[in-house]
């Protein structure tokens, strides 16, 4: 069977990347080529001209660009469509693709919405559409992550006790982190947090608020424990640590992987892979000897499988055979509620219990109230 595959949100020049997009919209468009289950079709944004590259790049009909989401939905009626848009519109454009009713599956951006409120009722409205909505926190199909997970399975710590994570922020970078501590926890609820932030400078990624620094704790209804401290000068000096009865493992520290269950560290191998991806140093170099022995060779046709390719496969893979993606929207809201969560203790100056009653992001609320001091309201 064939998929046909829409994309909204194409953003801008994918060969000039930065934190208003990252041309996250070619990325899932490679991954989605790759797999022979999957044709692009269709793709919409608003500015005519990103939405005309797009096209070009992935030798569109003319007919299937567009400017207008539901025109588009309703002309080409797609099995399958991936939100690139920015977290501040991606509950309006996933409801409209819910409300269409065309389609079989939504995969979308992280992190989930700035709302808490949007975020539960985008997961309402397709599971009550029978969409498969799934969100890219892609970092679960990495080796570092992956070996990391079976190293906890099979013992080599002990039983988990606490998880560390240290990030740039709990939102957008620290989204991936939570959505990683559920992997490791299989996906226990969260109990309660406590947490702090420091906001004295703007810090604005894809048009939504992130603290400039963080400190957070957290409990699983399994016991196990979290702490997440985030921005400059954080206590976390890896991207997780897992620590439990009987040893440590830490991932993205001084390597992508190491494990400790006496004195002294082991390395272990993760194939060239690090917490972000496939070792781009790796990639060029047989690149390069591929290039040497094949004229005309192109990265496209040479790239190595990235996480975004994996992550897509595996939601394609899920929407064929009828089982639960790995990235599945109840996962996403798990670690999305943590993440609001530490923003309304640091908003009530106290510990939060779960399950979370806002509407709002905490945040963007205190922002704007003044709780939290900006350049703007100084």
């Amino acid at each position: 069977m064939t998929y046909t595959v829409a994309v909204i949100g194409t953003g801008a020049d994918p060969d000039d990347p930065d934190t208003d997009g990252f041309a996250m919209a070619y990325r899932h468009a490679g991954a989605y080529r790759r797999l022979g289950s999957c044709e692009i079709t269709a793709c919409a944004d608003v500015v005519p001209e990103n939405a005309k590259n797009f096209g070009e790049r992935w030798n569109l009909p003319d007919g299937n660009i567009y400017t207008d989401t539901e025109k588009m939905l309703a002309a080409v009626e797609p099995d399958i469509v991936s939100v690139c848009v920015p977290p501040h519109i991606h509950a309006p454009v996933v409801m409209t693709c819910a409300d269409s009713g065309v389609m079989d599956a939504i995969h979308c951006e992280k992190p989930m919405a700035t709302r808490w409120e949007d975020c539960q009722t985008m997961v309402s409205a397709c599971k009550r559409a029978g969409i498969q909505l799934t969100f890219n926190h892609q970092r679960r199909f990495g080796k570092p992550f992956r070996k990391a997970k079976s190293l906890l399975e099979n013992g080599k710590i002990g039983s988990l006790e606490r998880i560390e994570l240290g990030g740039k922020n709990l939102f957008d970078y620290g989204s991936h982190l939570f959505d990683l501590c559920g992997y490791f926890t299989d996906q226990a609820m969260s109990k309660w947090v406590m947490a702090g932030i420091e906001y004295s400078e703007e810090n604005v990624q894809f048009g939504a608020h992130n603290e400039n620094q963080a400190i957070a704790q957290w409990r699983y209804t399994n016991g196990v424990n979290g702490l997440a401290s985030t921005g400059d000068g954080g206590i976390v000096d890896c991207h997780m640590r897992l620590l439990g009865t009987d040893g440590v493992i830490e991932i993205g520290g001084e390597v992508p992987l190491r494990l400790r269950t006496g004195k002294s560290w082991a390395t272990i191998d993760t194939d060239g892979e690090d917490v972000h991806g496939p070792n781009e140093t790796i990639f060029d170099a047989a690149k390069q000897k591929l290039s040497a022995r094949i004229p005309g060779v192109t990265v496209e046709n040479t790239r190595p499988e990235t996480y975004i390719d994996r992550a897509i496969a595996d939601t394609v893979d899920a929407l064929a055979t009828g089982r639960e993606p790995e990235l599945s929207a109840d996962n996403a809201l798990q670690a999305t509620e943590l993440i609001f969560g530490c923003w309304e203790s640091a908003r009530r100056c106290g510990r939060v219990d779960f399950p979370l009653e806002i509407d709002d992001n905490p945040l963007e609320s205190m922002v704007e109230s003044g709780q939290v001091l900006t350049a703007d309201n100084q």
